[in-house]
């Protein structure tokens, strides 16, 4: 297994449990109430480490609770720690999430101590970056943080992964450098303006960000499964995944395990499309279970699922 990078946030999620999601404007009674370790980039560094994955994290959190709490748990999952600064200026991220009797959630984040993570802190774990078989990304820290990144890996020779959520406009020298792009169907939206309703759609719309430069599009779709398009020289390759069929408790983080434990799999020198099922066959265990961190599969479940 080589090595894997990943450039996030870090957050602790407080989540209620409601009968469905309220109204602008509308107050409704919960049930049960708990704090969970969360935060997109921490989410998936412990995905990625629960499969086997030798990972580090270059992350900031507050110098409180929150953020000891967040570092003691990565230690505890083996993950690499060294680039995670302490910051005393700002509190911890924190996550207000709802989740529905559904499955569906909502959330609203408070970045604290992820928005001091600098670009002159990807600088400084360079070497870090470097020696990296890939790097993953996403969009809860500064963006001119994630370009460097995807700079300084791209510059070495890693794959360079970028799930870009929270859905934000991208700067047009970011997607040359990037490997793999792996969004949403609000996120390609909003990225490229094309409304994503069927295969014609979703290849138009990966198309677009072919030419900016992207090398494969990841469109993940929930329930609907996964839409791949490849550019191989002058030819685009296109490919459908369906999705595991499974009854969701909670969605918090299937994205984040899906993004975690596809990284594993190509830095493992696995076949993209094998690295799509595991990450799936992922993905669809977590969403059984309540929480971000606390729903991220071990590699042993992940190979039952799939036998």
């Amino acid at each position: 297994m080589k090595k894997l990078v990943v450039v996030g946030s870090s957050n602790t999620d407080m989540i209620i449990q409601v009968p469905h999601i309220p109204a602008p404007g509308e107050t409704i009674m919960g049930s049960e109430f708990l704090t969970a370790a969360g935060g997109k980039g921490a989410n998936q560094a412990v995905a990625a480490a629960r499969v086997g994955g030798d990972v580090s994290l270059v992350a900031c959190v507050g110098a409180d609770m929150f953020g000891e709490q967040a570092l003691a748990g990565f230690a505890s999952d083996g993950i690499n720690t060294d680039h995670c600064r302490v910051d005393d200026s700002a509190p911890s991220g924190v996550a207000q999430i709802l989740v529905a009797d559904s499955g569906e959630n909502s959330i609203a984040v408070a970045p604290g101590a992820n928005f001091l993570l600098s670009p002159q802190c990807i600088v400084a774990a360079g070497n870090l970056l470097n020696d990296a078989a890939v790097v993953l990304m996403q969009l809860e820290i500064p963006l001119d943080t994630v370009l460097e990144s995807a700079r300084l890996a791209h510059a070495g020779g890693a794959k360079v992964i970028l799930n870009p959520a929270p859905a934000c406009v991208l700067p047009d020298e970011i997607f040359p450098l990037l490997d793999l792009l792996t969004p949403n169907e609000s996120e390609i939206e909003l990225l490229t303006g094309i409304s994503v309703t069927d295969e014609n759609s979703m290849a138009a719309a990966a198309s677009v960000l072919h030419e900016r430069g992207v090398l494969a599009v990841l469109l993940t779709r929930g329930s609907q499964g996964v839409f791949l398009s490849e550019k191989q020289g002058d030819e685009i390759r296109t490919s459908a995944f369906p999705a595991f069929p499974v009854v969701p408790i909670d969605t918090t983080a299937a994205g984040d395990v899906f993004n975690g434990c596809l990284a594993v799999g190509l830095a493992g020198g696995h076949l993209l499309a094998e690295s799509i099922e595991f990450a799936q066959a992922a993905a669809a265990i977590s969403v059984q279970t309540l929480g971000a961190q606390t729903s991220a599969p071990v590699q042993e479940a992940v190979k039952e699922f799939l036998r």
